[in-house]
């Protein structure tokens, strides 16, 4: 446990010159008084290991000293063969670099380790996109992609969608990317807005790149953006995701569910929105239905989700929604052959 913590920590000072005995400890999850004491070890054992006090110190490497790959154990070349998302990499125009990488690390490797990342990829496959859903690859990605590689701040026209059956507006902003993050078959960027008015400068968004309409470098602003070395992209969408698909939510509609309808809900629609409308639900009426004031993304998404429902919800309020399903309604008795009264003898 001790050998594996104490190579981690030697590719680490290898990989970051300057690193923190804080950092070093977070990174481990140890104490710093047990980093000292590694750093001590791998001294002893002939590992160049310097630590530097003052501005600007932390832990180094000696000049010219790097440790070899070839310490690797198997299971962690495997790991490290499974650690990229082949899609991904196709989208962000980084397929054949990433295949080249591959082939370079291959080389460095001991024929036993060699062997044992190729099973990995014959083994196993990680598909992101979600099942029943045809995957689209954003047409400014790659170029987006390119900007958050190069700290490049961003002016991108953004296609927010209106509230309350509202049409889409279009809003430009400024964009310090950070990040970009692959969610269910949907990519996401993350970034900073900066300097437009005390109320945005420094605000974090996230957008959805397929919403991103136009994209071009920030005029005025030539050097790269400095990024916030704080900044940490994989917990901030862990803490954010779930206020930002809350914050997609920007029309509620009023509905009447079955009890079946009720447990098959979270299913169709965000399961944020049931939650929050479970809370202020009426009911049950005679029948066993509950009344909900369900928040949804938009009045078009809410019809195409709660259609899956059938005749276990009913659409109360707007009346424009419900209006289409009366529509639908009436175009499926017409297709069965069903009249008037027939059509309501069968609900």
């Amino acid at each position: 446990m001790r050998a594996s913590r104490l190579i981690r920590m030697a590719l680490l000072v290898q990989s970051r010159p300057g690193v923190t005995a804080a950092e070093i400890a977070r990174e481990l999850e140890v104490s710093e008084r047990t980093v000292i004491r590694d750093a001590q070890a791998l001294q002893d054992a002939g590992v160049p290991v310097r630590s530097e006090r003052g501005r600007g110190g932390g832990y180094r490497l000696a000049p010219g000293h790097r440790t070899r790959l070839t310490t690797l154990h198997p299971s962690e070349a495997e790991t490290l063969f499974l650690s990229g998302l082949p899609t991904a990499l196709r989208d962000l125009g980084l397929a054949g670099a990433a295949g080249a990488a591959r082939l370079k690390l291959s080389a460095t490797l001991l024929p036993s380790l060699r062997e044992a990342a190729e099973s990995s990829v014959r083994r196993f496959h990680l598909d992101a996109p979600a099942w029943f859903r045809e995957p689209s690859v954003p047409e400014l990605l790659p170029e987006l992609a390119r900007a958050v590689w190069s700290d490049r701040t961003v002016e991108l026209a953004y296609a927010r969608p209106g509230r309350d059956g509202a049409a889409p507006s279009t809003v430009t902003r400024l964009l310090e990317p950070y990040g970009l993050v692959l969610k269910a078959g949907v990519w996401y960027v993350v970034g900073r807005v900066p300097g437009e008015g005390r109320d945005r400068d420094g605000a974090w968004r996230t957008y959805r790149v397929d919403r991103v309409a136009g994209l071009s470098p920030a005029r005025g602003i030539d050097e790269p953006f400095v990024r916030d070395p704080s900044f940490d992209l994989a917990a901030h969408w862990q803490d954010q995701a779930v206020e930002f698909a809350r914050a997609l939510l920007r029309t509620t509609v009023t509905v009447r569910v079955t009890e079946r309808g009720l447990r098959r809900l979270p299913a169709v629609v965000d399961a944020a929105g049931v939650d929050e409308a479970l809370g202020s639900a009426t009911g049950p009426d005679d029948a066993g239905r509950v009344t909900l004031d369900l928040p949804v993304e938009a009045e078009e998404v809410a019809f195409a989700q709660l259609a899956e429902l059938g005749a276990e919800v009913e659409v109360l309020a707007p009346a424009s929604l419900r209006a289409r399903f009366r529509e639908r309604a009436r175009a499926v008795a017409e297709l069965y052959g069903l009249s008037g009264s027939e059509a309501g003898d069968q609900r």
